[in-house]
């Protein structure tokens, strides 16, 4: 047969009724069309997408429909029960004429399994049903919910897989063979309210399980054929009884910490025992306190308020509370707070007074140090006041008087404030400048009249990123339009969360800076045109100079050798002092020239070792120290500078310290090196004549002599000689020395890398 849904039942007595029953109705015509209400349209279509009434049944009943639907067309009722394949539960067919047609009408009764599953699923509650060995046969979507598995993966699956993941309430493992369902299976007896912890994969957490297992038996069997568990999420609940009995736990432990006596009195107020508080706090026994003694325990003084305050409240059915002071045991009067409140029953009669007395020592102490403590800091508050009222006028005061320009700028670059010095350089008011932007007034372009960008501007930039900037030279132009060069110092604010709220800026007029720059630009060409005029005197002195003096000794050399043994012997002594006069002339010229030649090289310092140079002032004196001179030197450290100057000062330094020795005695010098920060500190110690405390300074200047040429030779260059050399290495020269005991000098230099 096929099926056609249309809008038969219209013609029909009670068509609407029809179309709106919950069960499957069919009208079956003779010639064989079947027309459909709502609901067997439905549940055809689970079974049969073309509609065809038959797939409801299994072969069997359709052969009995199909009669039932004939009697119906002959024109007699008739009931047949089918058996549907979507459902286990058996159907009830009714046909009947209608219309010169058949009317079927089907009533399926539901399996209680499926109505079970579906009031469990209502409630949230899983239910399972197990076999024998423990797997699951079936489970409802509640289940699934709170299993956090589908029901593909709870099929088949048993209480003792291991995959399973329980514990105990106390944290240990639940094995599977304790399960309720496998402990119901093996007992025959239904397990209640077992609590058992749970994995839930997908939210990877622990839940918590109340489980009930019922076994099934089959009729004259012990052995249950299945068992079904019945579970719930009660996390939440079991959560909540933890808060509550930690809350109760921190309430029981703050009334045992604050309360040192808790009590209880009849309804009328008698104080009967047993109060153990009491006793133990006071050593009254029941006899002295009740029903009322119990105020022989407090200070005379305190009795009549406290009893007064006691039976007002009695009376009244109002709370109790008043402070007195209790003899303790030992006899100390202690200061308590009493506390009292009726108990009441449902119909709100009073059933009991519970109360506590609590020391209140230490509270009034404390209380008595918060009032000493507000004192003092509101002294402190107003001293502070006073100190932040003269603080401001201060600052005042300083940003009035300050030469500098300082103005301040919020977030957006509007000046905030500005002080008279940073007006006067700008040519505006102080009130002119408030509330302006700054960039757009004062910094709109650079010296060159280029736009000045905002986004270039380093002031701007600091309101953006909030880092101090520092400006050497810069421009603000002026009220009149001219640019005045300034330098100036952007320093950020910040608010209290750290973000920045704007800048301060301290501004100096540079131009008289700019102006001792260009005269210190001048006297530097000045003195560079001295120099090469030096180097020029150096050239004409070098050559020109000792040219004559070369001749003088030449031909004095001739006269002493032509004339020998011809002149008298005072001509002879006159021809010695002429030679020597030239001597003394070019060896001035030549220790002139060095001096004025030193410092005049333009190689960059490198690391020199200090042996090195000390070898080398060894061979440069090799004749001195044949002489019978000894020279020794512990110099590990390296120093930065130009090896042959600093050679000509150690030699400058240990000559004179072979030279300057005492009669009868051999020379000694010793020279030594040591870390001194970032300089290296030259030692050079003597054992010689020494120098008196009054000449320390004036033998480092040219051409100072100490002793007769006759008892010690040279023209007094030498230590200044090596005074600039130091100097023109960054370092500095001094000497010690006491006359008879030798000479230290001193040198600092530059330090090198360590090699």
């Amino acid at each position: 047969m096929s099926a056609v849904q249309g809008e038969a039942f219209a013609g029909l007595d009670a068509a609407a009724l029809l179309a709106a029953l919950p069960d499957p109705v069919a009208l079956l015509r003779p010639d064989g069309t079947v027309t459909l209400n709502a609901a067997a349209h439905e549940r055809i279509a689970r079974v049969s997408p073309g509609g065809d009434w038959n797939a409801l049944f299994d072969d069997a009943s359709v052969q009995a429909v199909r009669g039932a639907a004939q009697q119906a067309l002959a024109g007699q009722s008739a009931q047949v029960t089918a058996r549907l394949l979507d459902t286990v539960a058996p159907a009830l067919v009714t046909a009947a004429p209608a219309g010169g047609g058949a009317l079927l009408h089907l009533h399926a009764a539901r399996d209680p399994l499926e109505v079970a599953l579906e009031l469990m699923d209502s409630l949230r509650l899983g239910m399972a049903v197990q076999a024998p060995d423990g797997r699951i046969l079936h489970a409802n979507r509640a289940a699934e919910a709170i299993l956090g598995l589908s029901q593909d993966q709870l099929r088949g699956r048993a209480s003792v897989d291991p995959r399973w993941q329980a514990i105990h309430p106390d944290g240990s493992p639940f094995p599977g063979e304790q399960h309720p369902a496998m402990q119901a299976l093996a007992t025959g007896e239904p397990q209640h309210h077992v609590p058992m912890g749970i994995f839930h994969p997908h939210s990877e957490s622990w839940r918590w399980l109340d489980v009930s297992a019922i076994p099934r038996l089959a009729p004259g069997r012990t052995q249950p054929k299945q068992v079904t568990a019945v579970f719930t999420d009660v996390t939440e609940l079991r959560a909540a009884q933890s808060a509550l009995g930690r809350s109760e736990q921190r309430f029981r432990s703050l009334v045992q910490a604050t309360a040192q006596v808790v009590w209880t009195a009849r309804p009328d107020g008698a104080f009967m025992p047993p109060q153990p508080d009491w006793e133990a706090f006071t050593g009254q026994t029941p006899e002295q306190y009740s029903p009322d003694g119990w105020v022989l325990a407090l200070h005379p003084e305190d009795r009549a308020h406290a009893q007064a305050a006691w039976q007002r409240a009695t009376r009244e059915h109002t709370g109790y509370r008043t402070e007195y002071r209790v003899r303790r045991a030992d006899g100390q009067y202690v200061a308590m707070e009493a506390r009292g409140v009726p108990v009441r029953g449902e119909q709100g009669e009073i059933l009991e007074w519970v109360g506590t007395n609590t020391d209140v020592t230490e509270l009034h102490a404390a209380r008595q140090s918060l009032l000493d403590a507000n004192a003092a800091l509101e002294a402190r508050v107003q001293a502070r006041t006073a100190e932040l009222a003269e603080v401001t006028r201060f600052s005042t005061l300083l940003l009035t008087a300050a030469g500098e320009g300082i103005f301040g700028l919020d977030a957006a670059g509007v000046t905030t404030f500005a002080n008279p010095a940073a007006a006067r350089m700008l040519g505006y008011s102080v009130e002119h400048m408030i509330g302006q932007k700054q960039h757009a007034l004062v910094h709109h372009h650079h010296e060159d009249g280029r736009p000045y960008l905002l986004a270039e501007c380093p002031i701007h930039q600091t309101l953006v990123d909030g880092v101090a900037r520092r400006r050497e030279r810069d421009v603000m132009w002026h009220a009149s339009g001219r640019a005045v060069p300034v330098g100036y110092v952007v320093t950020p604010t910040h608010t209290a969360g750290g973000e920045v709220s704007g800048a301060v800026v301290m501004v100096q007029d540079i131009t008289e800076r700019e102006q001792a720059r260009a005269q210190l630009h001048e006297m530097i060409e000045n003195l560079e045109r001295s120099n090469q005029d030096l180097e020029q005197f150096a050239y004409v002195a070098s050559h020109d100079l000792q040219e004559p003096l070369r001749t003088i000794g030449s031909y004095t050399e001739l006269l002493a050798r032509r004339y020998a043994g011809q002149l008298d012997d005072r001509a002879g002594q006159y021809l010695q002092f002429t030679q020597a006069a030239v001597e003394r002339m070019r060896s001035l010229i030549q220790d002139l020239l060095t001096f004025a030649r030193t410092g005049r090289q333009d190689a960059p310092p490198v690391p020199v070792a200090l042996n090195d140079l000390m070898q080398a002032t060894a061979a440069n004196l090799q004749g001195s120290l044949q002489g019978g001179g000894t020279l020794s030197w512990d110099t590990p450290h390296r120093v930065l500078g130009q090896g042959s100057l600093l050679t000509q000062l150690l030699t400058n330094l240990v000559g004179n310290g072979l030279k300057f020795h005492a009669p009868g005695e051999a020379p000694r010098v010793h020279v030594s090196s040591a870390q001194a920060g970032a300089f290296v500190h030259l030692q050079v110690r003597d054992h010689g004549i020494g120098i008196a405390p009054d000449h320390h300074a004036r033998v480092f200047e040219i051409f100072q002599r100490l002793h007769h040429r006759d008892t010690f030779a040279g023209n007094g260059m030498g230590l200044a000689i090596c005074r600039k050399i130091a100097e023109h290495h960054g370092g500095r020269i001094w000497v010690e020395s006491v006359p008879g005991q030798g000479s230290t000098f001193h040198v600092l230099l530059p330090g090198g890398p360590t090699p």
